[in-house]
C-alpha cells in the first residue's frame, strides 16, 4: 500500500490489483485555472494522472481553428504516448480550474514496467481503451449525424467522471458546453438533445452535472 493516497487511487481505479512497489515517490504539480502542462509539439519528460481537477487536451489546426479532444479527470492517464515513444505532444494539456496531476517520470516508470509484475499489460489495456474512444469520437465528428456524436460524447464523458449515486443513478459532472465541445455540436443542438433525452427518461438534468439511467 503507498503512502501517497492520491497515487494510490489512480492506482486502484485503473489498476485494481496491482500492487505498488515499496518506496516509489511520484511527485505532484499544482496547476492553476488556465495554465497550461505542456503545449502542442513539446517533447515531455514524463506522463500524468490527473489527482484532482481537471485537464482539457485541445490541439489547433493548420488554420488556428482549436479543438478539444477530451476533458481528463482524476484519477485518468494522459500524455503516456508522446512520452513512451518520444515524440512531440500532439496537443496542448490545460487546466480546467485548479487541478493536481502526478508526474510520472522516466525513473519510475522503468521501476513500475520492470518490477511491478502485469503493469505493462495493464497499462497497454487502459491506453489501448482510451485511443479506441478517441478515434470514436474524431470519426463520429467527420462521418456520423448530430445524435451518434451526442450519445458517443455522452458515453466518454460519463466514463471519465461518472459515479453512481444512492438511487443508481450515475451522476456526471458536466456541462452542456462541454459536451458540444466534445461532439462538435451547437450549443442549441446539444440543448435539444439533452431535453429529448430528459423527456424519454434516460437522463436527469441539473446545473453543471447530469444523471443517467445506467
Amino acid at each position: 500500500m503507498s503512502s501517497d493516497p492520491a497515487l494510490q487511487c489512480v492506482f486502484d481505479a485503473l489498476f485494481p490489483g496491482i500492487e505498488l512497489p515499496a518506496g516509489l515517490v511520484i511527485p505532484r504539480r499544482r496547476l492553476g485555472d488556465g495554465r497550461s502542462l505542456f503545449v502542442q509539439g513539446q517533447r515531455t519528460s514524463a506522463f500524468y494522472a490527473v489527482a484532482a481537477g481537471e485537464i482539457e487536451a485541445r490541439f489547433a489546426g493548420v488554420d488556428g481553428t482549436v479543438s478539444v479532444l477530451e476533458n481528463i479527470g482524476s484519477p485518468r492517464l494522459f500524455g503516456l504516448a508522446a512520452f513512451a515513444a518520444g515524440q512531440p505532444a500532439g496537443y496542448e494539456a490545460v487546466a480546467r480550474g485548479a487541478s493536481e496531476v502526478l508526474v510520472i517520470g522516466r525513473e519510475a516508470y522503468v521501476r513500475l514496467m520492470d518490477e511491478v509484475p502485469g503493469f505493462a499489460r495493464a497499462l497497454l489495456a487502459e491506453f489501448a481503451h482510451r485511443h479506441d474512444g478517441t478515434l470514436r469520437l474524431l470519426q463520429a465528428a467527420r462521418h456520423q449525424g448530430a445524435a451518434e456524436r451526442f450519445a458517443l460524447a455522452l458515453a466518454q464523458i460519463a466514463r471519465e467522471r461518472g459515479r453512481r449515486d444512492d438511487g443508481g443513478w450515475l451522476e456526471v459532472p458536466a456541462t452542456q458546453t462541454e459536451l458540444a465541445r466534445l461532439a462538435h455540436l451547437s450549443r442549441q443542438t446539444t440543448n435539444e438533445l439533452l431535453q429529448a433525452a430528459q423527456a424519454e427518461g434516460r437522463l436527469r438534468l441539473g446545473r453543471g452535472r447530469l444523471w443517467l439511467r445506467p
